[in-house]
């Protein structure tokens, strides 16, 4: 049975968007590619890092930990816990935390629960520091982060420079895929950051000028995913967000597929819901590259995961759903089948100008893998041959499958929970 014409008109643009944008980042990384300068910070403003923790009795102690052993001066260096209403032995913990380092200035709001955008503007209208950090309770970061960050506020302008987001210890290959994506998105970003194309601002140590967060009116308390919404509305402002690939930060994966579906469902959805509420910032020269290029990715990406996943399926299940339907004719006598089964192959069966497509964008998908570890100081085998090969082949078609959840999420209006 043929695919039908629409599939095909689909599949196509799906096959020659996809190449564009692979060309374009490549093009992008070719014209952009310069060493980056070493910034050193010359005096030491205060800083004060807000986190938000909601049931973190197990993750907080290591976060915190991190956060008192940066190296930094302690009298120009805050740090706020909003326990957002916790159920477990949160507060506790926070509490044992400040008693033994009364050497450093911690302190605990504890609220009733009302999410993570309220949690952190509880925290924003205590604060004393000229930035302003958000730290996920599920986050260590390196010593040396906010001494690397901060350099690069060389102007009014920039509203936010983010660190380097790698997943911390991967053990199974859910978490090893997560690994490999997150150096390479690190990596886009960091061109996206070039081009002021950066959309989104990650919980885990995104490092805001405080005047420009208070100007702007903090987070949305309402928004599923206030990270990204934030970072939409300094963008429709018109600051700039800067990316670097040196001041690390490790944050925890899911570590199941059911953790994993839940997250990006909830991340894609909130993606899908701004980039509409924001729609006035699309195709509109007002915004420059962020808004001819970035702004209508939003949405392309997600109909590109679809379509591919869609297509994925159909070809892969195809034959076996051709082989069942002979096998009814001949009353599933599988012996016989198989006994007088011939290879029906013909090369000019092929269609070339897919497997083009497809080579050159999983070239030029390659290439931009293995600058991407350079460029973070990582080796593209650290975590074995079978999850590359998984992230490369086969994790394209896990996040399409949660963008068809999304799709019917949508469609029967589901209410999504955090």
């Amino acid at each position: 049975m043929p695919m039908p014409i629409f599939m095909k008109v689909l599949l196509w643009s799906a096959y020659l968007l996809s190449l564009y944008f692979a060309i374009f980042w490549f093009l992008v990384l070719l014209d952009k590619e310069k060493k980056p300068k070493t910034r050193k910070l010359k005096n030491y403003p205060d800083v004060s890092i807000v986190v938000p923790a909601y049931n973190e009795e197990k993750n907080l102690a290591p976060t915190l930990n991190s956060l008192v052993n940066l190296d930094y001066p302690k009298n120009k260096l805050e740090i706020i816990v909003v326990n957002d209403g916790s159920t477990d032995n949160t507060k506790s913990v926070v509490r044992n935390f400040i008693s033994k380092n009364k050497s450093s200035d911690i302190k605990l709001i504890d609220k009733q629960n009302e999410g993570k955008g309220a949690a952190l503007n509880d925290g924003l209208r205590i604060t004393k520091g000229e930035f302003f950090i958000c730290l996920d309770a599920d986050s260590v970061v390196a010593r040396d982060s906010l001494k690397k960050i901060l350099p690069h506020f060389t102007n009014d302008e920039i509203a936010v420079v983010l660190p380097l987001l790698k997943v911390s210890k991967p053990k199974n290959i859910w978490e090893k895929m997560q690994w490999l994506e997150y150096i390479v998105n690190m990596f886009y970003k960091k061109m996206m950051s070039s081009l002021n194309c950066v959309h989104v601002s990650p919980g885990p140590f995104s490092v805001y000028r405080k005047k420009i967060l208070d100007r702007i009116g903090g987070f949305d308390e309402h928004n599923l995913t206030e990270d990204l919404e934030v970072t939409l509305r300094l963008q429709s402002n018109n600051y700039r967000i800067v990316q670097l690939l040196d001041a690390e930060v490790f944050t925890a994966a899911p570590k199941t597929f059911k953790e994993l579906y839940k997250q990006r469902n909830r991340w894609f959805k909130g993606a899908v819901l701004n980039a509409l509420k924001y729609r006035h910032m699309m195709f509109n020269k007002k915004y420059g590259d962020f808004g001819i290029i970035q702004m209508p990715t939003i949405i392309i990406s997600g109909m590109l995961a679809i379509i591919l996943f869609t297509s994925a399926v159909y070809y892969g299940l195809k034959p076996y759903v051709k082989a069942f339907y002979n096998s009814i004719f001949i009353d599933f006598d599988f012996y016989t089948l198989i006994r007088t089964f011939k290879t029906d192959f013909n090369l000019l069966d092929l269609n070339y100008m897919a497997l083009i497509i497809a080579i050159v964008t999983l070239v030029i998908s390659i290439y931009i893998l293995r600058k991407s570890h350079t460029a973070t100081n990582e080796r593209i085998r650290k975590h074995g041959m079978m999850s590359l090969l998984a992230y490369l082949f086969f994790y394209f078609l896990v996040l399409g499958f949660v963008w068809i959840g999304i799709l019917f999420d949508l469609a029967f209006r589901k209410k999504q929970k955090w």
